[in-house]
């Protein structure tokens, strides 16, 4: 999904003060959920992230949205982690994950299949590859990827 107006602002905002509170900016979404509208700002770091760090997030970035006032309508702001089975979207997310078993979910099948696994060897000019199971290679298009995320196993 691409990411709208608001979304690119708020991540220009928040991506220096991310950076100068050694965080990774993963994520910026502004969704409205029933009735409400939630700005939710994805933050990690190599050791996980803490309700602290979510609450220094929170304080660093709240006095210059309210100044720049990136949003007309009332909204609830959210600090939070993109959890560990969160979506991979960046070319860093990609180069970090590397070598990780991922799950791949198409919109339409590939195949005859929709829904794939294996270990993540990377993405490259918008085309992702994993290697199978049966050790084969399979590209996808970017534009064809539903979701893909990291599988967790505990």
């Amino acid at each position: 999904m691409a990411e709208n107006k608001t979304e690119k602002f708020v991540r220009e905002l928040a991506e220096p003060i991310a950076r100068q509170l050694d965080y990774e900016l993963v994520d910026v979404e502004f969704v409205k959920e029933g009735s409400n509208r939630f700005l939710r700002i994805y933050i990690d770091k190599p050791d996980g992230i803490m309700i602290d760090d979510c609450q220094r997030m929170n304080d660093a970035i709240e006095p210059i949205l309210d100044e720049k006032d990136p949003i007309p309508d009332a909204y609830y702001l959210e600090v939070c982690s993109p959890g560990l089975d969160r979506p991979l979207k960046t070319d860093r997310d990609f180069e970090k994950y590397s070598g990780e078993l991922v799950e791949v979910n198409l919109f339409e099948a590939l195949n005859g299949e929709k829904h794939y696994e294996g270990e993540l060897l990377g993405r490259k000019d918008g085309i992702v590859e994993i290697l199978d199971e049966n050790g084969n290679k399979i590209s996808f298009p970017k534009e064809k990827i539903s979701i893909i995320r990291r599988v967790i196993i505990f």
